[in-house]
């Protein structure tokens, strides 16, 4: 296969109220004739967005916004609609923006890298959709929630250090008492 498929490094800049340093990124292997939309799913999923329940949207170098048009609220013609706009427009060392959460505002920097790649060599395989194949770096839970009870006030518990896992795993369960 020939070097066709774009590189495009998604650095995860702020979001939930904050700036975050340093940065989580994901790099992701994209063809050409994916849709923004299929990016947008990509970044999400390699993002742990389970929540999907949110508007996103594009924001390109030259203003134009990639998203789901609204004719209520947008002016038609400043508005690329995200299932149809494929990522063939981007060109080499293009920056724009994704934006997840419009209230919560989960912004990336993507770039698309200055040469194309051959997702056979940098993966291992020719994916239907774009793919994460290199990432960093801790990525924040969307409501900042830190364990499955955590509501934001209440302290954090103590740390059971795996005395609370069943005892099915090598250092797991109860220690045995001396």
């Amino acid at each position: 296969m020939s070097r066709t498929w774009l590189s495009i490094r998604i650095d995860l800049v702020s979001g939930g109220g904050g700036d975050l340093w340093p940065r989580p990124g994901r790099i992701f292997a994209a063809a050409r004739r994916h849709t923004f939309a299929e990016l947008a799913t990509a970044i999400d999923d390699a993002f742990a967005r389970w929540d999907r329940n949110h508007l996103q949207q594009f924001e390109l170098d030259n203003g134009l916004r990639v998203s789901d048009p609204d004719p209520d609220f947008d002016e038609l013609d400043a508005v690329l609609d995200i299932a149809k706009t494929r990522l063939g427009r981007l060109a080499s060392g293009q920056q724009f923006v994704y934006v997840f959460d419009l209230g919560d505002c989960w912004t990336h920097l993507c770039t698309v890298a200055d040469s194309r790649i051959d997702p056979i060599e940098a993966i291992g395989i020719e994916p239907d959709l774009p793919c994460p194949y290199w990432g960093w770096g801790t990525v924040p839970d969307q409501y900042g929630r830190r364990w499955d009870d955590d509501d934001t006030q209440t302290p954090m518990p103590p740390d059971p250090q795996l005395t609370d896992l069943p005892a099915i795993h090598p250092g797991w369960g109860p220690r045995p008492t001396r």
